[in-house]
This record gives C-alpha cells, structure tokens and sequence, in this order.
C-alpha cells in the first residue's frame, strides 16, 4: 500500500470514527428540549413554495427515499433524480460525485405541480423537516419566510422528533457511504458522459439515461480500470 492511499485511509477511518461518536451523542438528544427550543422560533408555512423552487433550490436524497418517490409515482430512477454537478473526474474519463439530488424542471422541484408538492406524503426528510435542521446536535434554521409564526406545542414536539429522525439517518447515512467508497486516480475532463454517484450503498455507474450496479459497472471497465478499482477499495 502506498503512503498516499495509507494516509486516505487513516483518514476515511477517522472520519468514521467522528460519525459514528455524533451518531450516539444524536440518539441522546432530547426531543422536548428540542421542541422547545423550535417553539421560541415559530414557524408556520405560508405554502408559498418558494422553498420548492428557485434557482438555488437544491434536495439531497437517500437510495431508500428515492425508492419510496418511486413506489408513489411508478417513475424510472433517473426520472426522480440526478446526480449533482460538483465532482471529479477519474483517468478513465468518470465524472464521480456524491449522493443524489430531486430532479429539477425550470429551475422548480420536478415534484412542485399547481402551486402543490405532488408527493407530499413521501417528501424527503429535508422537506419534512425545513426550516430547520441539525448541526452537530444544534438547531439551525434556513431562510424561510414562515419562520416566527405560530406553532403548537404538539407540532413542535412533532417536528422535533422528525429533526432527530433526519439527523441520525443523514449521520448513518454519511458512514456507510464512507465505508463503501474507493477512491480513485484523478484524470482529465472526458466527453464520455459517464458519471459514478456514490452514495450509501457503494457505486451506482451511469451511462446514457441507466444507471448500473455496481457489479455491472465493473465488469464493463478495462481490465486495468478493474484492478485499480480492487487495490483501492477501502
């Protein structure tokens, strides 16, 4: 092993390491501490869908969310989904990036019809949840209009409970991304239009409009493509 994937590694494991301490100190917060706190800010949603839309409008997904949407809307994975833009290029001429974004249409959530979230009963956790999110156990909030308005007691506790659900599966969720991903030789930009997304459950290959498992993809590398992919797995 060379001194660079050591210290790749060392540092994979580390990380893990961090997650998996916030992922027990995340299991002790106290959901009426937290509504509590949630109450002080207020929030009611004024159904203006400007979370839903824009330009800036971006909603990460977990594989067992986008599944979910899928069951709801009998659509095709990509058709639910894309990769996200920001990423890096492998000397085969691989775009690879990280996890899975909604599909956007006109700068809007695909999902954003008539002024209704047309999914709403399986809306990810991100829009489950916003304004608010969880920062290292701290409450945040995002730009939203309907924040200081008023909410119950029972919603808020409701919504805490929901907060402390979406930060314990996004720290899950980080490790077992970290423990399936390979590193790789970075390369030039290609014009192949083959992308590799890794997300929780290792590496999903896409070419064209279909994404391929993981076997799959590999067996379809050059073989020398094949043995770098096995001599760096983590």
């Amino acid at each position: 092993m060379e001194r660079g994937d050591r210290a790749g590694r060392n540092d994979q494991e580390d990380r893990i390491s961090e997650l998996r301490v916030a992922f027990f100190a995340a299991k002790r917060i106290s959901p009426a501490k937290l509504a509590a706190q949630i109450q002080v800010d207020g929030f009611s949603c004024l159904q203006c869908g400007e979370c839903c839309s824009g330009q800036d409008n971006s909603v990460v997904v977990f594989p067992f969310e986008i599944r979910a949407i899928q069951a709801a809307t009998d659509l095709d994975w990509l058709d639910v989904v894309s990769p996200p833009e920001e990423g890096e290029w492998d000397k085969y001429g691989y775009f690879h990036t990280l996890e899975w974004r909604v599909k956007k249409e006109n700068d809007s959530c695909r999902f954003y019809q008539n002024g209704r979230c047309s999914i709403y009963p399986v809306r990810p956790m991100l829009c489950n949840t916003y304004p608010f999110y969880l920062d290292n156990g701290i409450l945040q909030r995002s730009e939203c209009r309907g924040l200081g308005g008023k909410i119950e007691p029972d919603e808020a506790l409701r919504m805490a409970e929901r907060l402390i659900k979406r930060y314990i599966t996004e720290i899950r969720e980080s490790i077992a991304l970290l423990e399936r991903y390979r590193d790789f030789e970075r390369g030039e930009a290609g014009k192949s239009g083959r992308i590799v997304v890794h997300d929780s459950e290792g590496e999903h290959r896409i070419t064209g409009n279909k994404v391929m498992d993981e076997i799959a993809s590999i067996a379809s590398l050059p073989a020398e493509a094949k043995a770098s992919s096995h001599s760096r797995s983590l």
